[in-house]
């Protein structure tokens, strides 16, 4: 099995469905979303922002990874500023998720 990455995608709350069907169009097999709370530094300097996000976990194999990153960032207007915020990181072992895995 290739490497697995895990894309962990926050977004402005309302944006999470079409993020998660366009990343689910771009080969992620599934999605776990929820709802939380953010602030950061626009908020310390007085601006107004939406503390509200969804919060969406993708595991892709490595060969998916930049397509569904492609189309998180696009769908999530994540090319904005304060439009949210998405990070990849490697995934070293998961059980559960089509059969286990184990990074070697």
């Amino acid at each position: 099995m290739s490497a697995m990455r895990l894309i962990t995608c926050i977004v402005v709350k309302g944006k999470g469905d079409s993020v998660i069907s366009e990343a689910m169009n771009a080969g992620a097999q599934g999605a776990t979303s929820f709802t939380g709370m953010g602030t950061g530094i626009r908020q310390t300097l007085g601006l107004k922002i939406v503390p509200e996000k969804d919060i969406i976990f993708l595991v892709t194999r490595d060969e998916q990874t930049n397509d569904v990153l492609e189309a998180v960032k696009k769908s999530g207007n994540l090319f904005e500023p304060g439009g949210g915020f998405v990070f990849v990181t490697k995934i070293e072992s998961a059980f559960g998720f089509l059969e286990d895995y184990q990074d070697s």
